[in-house]
């Protein structure tokens, strides 16, 4: 599938328990509920911050990015592909996550919900 002007797009149905996600939300978003196994870069740092990205990242591996509906994870997600970084958006984003049933977390390790 893709989002918008050819930003590679998967469903929430089609990631793996051992995927590799990029959360892309703000700081009071992510604290609310947020896919325990994420990575955490908003989208108003990203650039500044894309070495923890890189760092975190599997070498070989796919990049899985989300944030609350796709719009800013659909950015992220062309600005990645430009780097040369297999990056697909996650359609729908945190949303979609927590209606197909997946796990939400705080920042306690609490059942959370998606703001």
């Amino acid at each position: 599938m893709v989002f918008g002007s050819g930003v590679p797009t998967v469903g929430v149905d089609e990631l793996k328990a051992d995927d590799f996600l990029l959360d892309v939300r703000e700081d009071d978003e992510w604290q609310a509920g947020h896919a325990a196994e994420a990575l955490h870069i908003p989208m108003s740092e990203f650039v500044a911050r894309y070495g923890e990205l890189t760092e975190a990242a599997p070498q070989d591996g796919r990049v899985y990015v989300v944030c609350r509906v796709g719009g800013r994870s659909a950015q992220v997600t062309q600005y990645l592909v430009q780097q040369g970084i297999d990056a697909v958006n996650v359609d729908g984003g945190m949303q979609a996550w927590e209606a197909a049933g997946r796990p939400v977390v705080d920042d306690n390790g609490q059942p959370g919900s998606v703001v």
